[in-house]
């Protein structure tokens, strides 16, 4: 673990991105949300009521054998679990540095546990050699159709070498593949020269209309503050960020030809952040820690205007949240009141440990009140997005594109779902019946358009292959010219 410094020093290593944010958690937007032709112009700047503050009563997570520090978590609702991977340093792990840890539990109050019921494991190391040859810390999680992205910060060493954001891939979350060739995808804009020479690193992934969002520090870009701070963001069409690729800068997200390019325009003053896509308030939301707590600053979906005043979940910290995300990274749904509240649960870093280092896991939380995610056609398709459910034929309805597409094995909904609900909501019976896809439909792959499925007729698109094995269908290969000649069906990726 190499050494923490104050706010405006310098951070060497991944391990150093648990410094502090000055910022306030208050700001304004910069102009008005875009509005579809006909709609009344949206309220802006509206204050949300909150309710039910929650916290665990102790740590529920922490790494064993000799970890001394524990903070940099992302979390997961998948599978009937909650899935944690956090920052972490074991010694027995190699080589000597920052580990990335994995544990699962039933409660967000824990305790968390490793896949097999003992300790956490590690189970993402550095690779000597590379540019994380010492230290992967900073995870971010997220599952798109059946493969688990994570991205990660990534330092050779434990000096000022700068900081990288790193890829790896999987189809359990727990085994990981390097992606890219095992080089950085996301590196320091370099537009400036500061004191801080962390770089760039503590990634956020968000997935959400078939675009992959990251938001992360940059200490070396132009619009960072004075001691480093500041949140930029890019997206892409694919997760390793080489095609596609657009920076958000002060005329919104404008295409570049890769993600290197002048860093202009930060979202929030903070290190350490997390992003998640919230459905039912159509707004992306930001968790940055603030001399109170975690404060929720939200963002339109072009990041043009804050549709909301922040919000702040109370309560002891040391080190950015990780906020409980579906997935794709989109907020889960209330089990409550599903029209009126929105859940935002975390967990941070409460106090400085060994090595006075950030430790101690610990579960905090609030619900929003008044989201309307009831009101009305658009609100409703915006709100439940990605949700599956049963039918009333014992099959399971996807809600994508504002229709239901019928999926007949739960197994495949699932793959394509961002969340997965027991029990039917009657909001969505007004949404009609696009398609049904039976067990063994025929599914096609090209080149240079993916993988999709065909339904009366039509060619709708899936995230990955995945969906295949489990409905015991057949992947066709097709060209592109061919898949072009299909009538087109929605994207069922998201």
């Amino acid at each position: 673990m190499v050494a923490v410094f104050a706010v405006g020093a310098l951070l060497v290593a991944c391990s150093d991105g648990h410094t502090q944010s000055q910022a306030d958690g208050k700001g304004g937007g910069i102009g008005g949300a875009r509005q579809a032709p006909g709609e009344a112009p949206r309220p802006m700047d509206v204050e949300l009521a909150t309710g039910d503050p929650r916290q665990s009563g102790g740590v529920v997570g922490a790494g064993d054998q000799d970890a001394v520090y524990n903070y940099g978590p992302t979390l997961m609702r998948d599978g009937g679990k909650l899935r944690m991977w956090w920052c972490s340093q074991y010694g027995s792990a190699q080589p000597a540095g920052d580990d990335i840890l994995y544990a699962q539990s039933p409660s967000l109050d824990g305790p968390f546990t490793g896949p097999s019921g003992g300790g956490p494991a590690a189970v993402f190391s550095g690779a000597p050699g590379a540019f994380d040859g010492m230290h992967t810390c900073d995870p971010s999680v997220i599952k798109v159709g059946s493969t688990y992205y994570m991205y990660y910060t990534g330092a050779a060493g434990d000096h000022a070498l700068g900081n990288s954001i790193g890829l790896a891939t999987s189809t359990d979350g727990l085994k990981w593949t390097r992606a890219a060739g095992g080089q950085p995808i996301i590196g320091p804009a370099h537009d400036v020269h500061r004191a801080n020479v962390y770089g760039a690193g503590q990634p956020s992934a968000v997935y959400l209309d078939g675009w992959f969002y990251v938001l992360f520090t940059d200490t070396t870009a132009k619009a960072a503050g004075w001691n480093g701070a500041g949140q930029f963001l890019l997206r892409a069409k694919d997760a390793a960020f080489t095609q596609g690729v657009e920076t958000l800068g002060e005329q919104g997200l404008v295409a570049k030809p890769s993600t290197i390019s002048p860093r202009t325009r930060s979202l929030v003053d903070a290190f350490s952040t997390d992003l998640m896509w919230v459905g039912a308030l159509d707004a992306f939301v930001i968790a940055h820690e603030t001399e109170k707590g975690t404060t929720l600053t939200f963002w339109t979906k072009d990041f043009t205007a804050q549709p909301y005043r922040p919000v702040v979940v109370p309560g002891a910290w040391q080190e950015g949240p990780g906020l409980v995300r579906r997935p794709d990274g989109h907020a889960p749904l209330s089990s409550g009141d599903v029209c009126d509240r929105v859940p935002f649960d975390l967990v941070r870093a409460t106090v400085m440990g060994g090595a006075n280092a950030p430790t101690d896991l610990k579960h905090f939380g609030l619900d929003v009140r008044g989201s309307r995610a009831c009101d009305g056609d658009a609100r409703i398709r915006t709100s439940f997005e990605g949700v599956a459910m049963p039918s009333p034929q014992r099959t399971i309805d996807l809600v994508s594109a504002g229709e239901l597409v019928r999926v007949d094995r739960r197994s495949v909904a699932a793959v394509l779902a961002g969340e997965v609900l027991d029990q039917r909501l009657k909001v969505v019976d007004r949404f009609p019946q696009a398609a049904r896809l039976r067990a063994g439909a025929q599914m096609v792959r090209s080149p240079g358009r993916g993988v999709g499925v065909v339904l009366d007729g039509k060619l709708f698109a899936l995230p990955d292959a995945g969906a295949a094995a489990l409905n015991d269908s057949t992947v066709e290969e097709i060209t592109d010219q061919v898949w072009d000649g299909y009538p087109a069906g929605f994207s069922l990726a998201g």
